[in-house]
């Protein structure tokens, strides 16, 4: 299964309106098949995660980004079912409150960023601070233009100090959020999850488009990746974002630390 496919190559510009929202290349067998991958990952991921959390040296950060419905609280659910949560973490940003709007833009953000052995997910990110002040000109042109650098500097010195970076937009369409925005209007228990607020961001969709563009554009390096990933199936964006992360997970040859010496001459009583 090659979900390289859907990796932002560096000096790429992206056009996402070139990108198909249900595209499920990778499992053309359908939603019972993928299903059945995804639950062999989640078991795989359990035991990478333990075995990043036993060897206590590298670090994981995983970024989610979406449009309003794009899935990112099903991602967590679905994707790290089983893993440890003494060594997961689950980060989100949402408005900046009074003490972070008096620090530099990225302050809020480098406090959760993972320890040692840990695996952080970031739910929305400092990914808000060149779209949401982009598309609603909370700060002019100039400053949020510069962020692209900062990002990549900040992202560059977390890969230098031993964090593997992994970064999913999760790409719906906008039928498909307009049926998930009356899906938690016709459904009572899911009234809580509608805000009045997604409909005002719906009205800037094609901004939004242009932003998530730019910065899937600009940001996408090789210590720190940008993966497109198609979302409108729920199934098959769990299924791309496991097999991603199960592969970045293989590569560094992870492995429990070794047993205390003389170990097999321990009774216990």
């Amino acid at each position: 299964m090659n979900s390289e496919i859907y990796r932002v190559a560096p000096g790429t510009t992206v056009r996402l309106d070139e990108h198909d929202p249900r595209d499920n290349a990778l499992c053309a067998e359908g939603k019972e098949e993928g299903k059945r991958r995804l639950g062999e990952l989640n078991r795989r991921l359990e035991v990478l995660q333990e075995t990043l959390y036993a060897e206590g040296r590298r670090k994981v950060l995983i970024v989610l980004q979406a449009m309003d419905t794009g899935g990112k609280d099903g991602t967590i659910r679905s994707v790290f079912d089983g893993t440890n949560p003494q060594g997961v973490e689950v980060a989100s940003f949402k408005k900046p409150t009074a003490e972070e709007l008096a620090h530099d833009y990225l302050w809020r953000v480098h406090r959760h960023t993972p320890g040692s052995g840990r695996m952080t997910i970031f739910n929305r990110s400092h990914y808000e601070d060149v779209l949401v002040v982009r598309v609603h000109g909370l700060v002019p042109s100039p400053v949020w233009q510069r962020r692209y650098d900062h990002i990549r500097e900040f992202e560059r010195r977390l890969a230098d100090e031993g964090t593997t970076i992994l970064k999913f937009f999760l790409h719906i369409s906008k039928q498909e959020q307009k049926e998930r925005l009356q899906s938690r209007l016709d459904e009572p228990r899911k009234h809580w999850k509608f805000s009045r607020a997604d409909l005002e961001e719906r009205r800037h969709w094609d901004e939004y488009q242009i932003a998530y563009a730019d910065a899937l554009s600009r940001t996408s390096t090789e210590w720190a990746p940008w993966y497109v990933v198609p979302a409108d199936r729920k199934w098959y964006r769990y299924l791309v974002i496991s097999h991603l992360i199960v592969a970045a997970l293989e590569r560094p040859d992870l492995r429990y630390p070794a047993p205390e010496a003389g170990l097999e001459d321990v009774i216990i009583d």
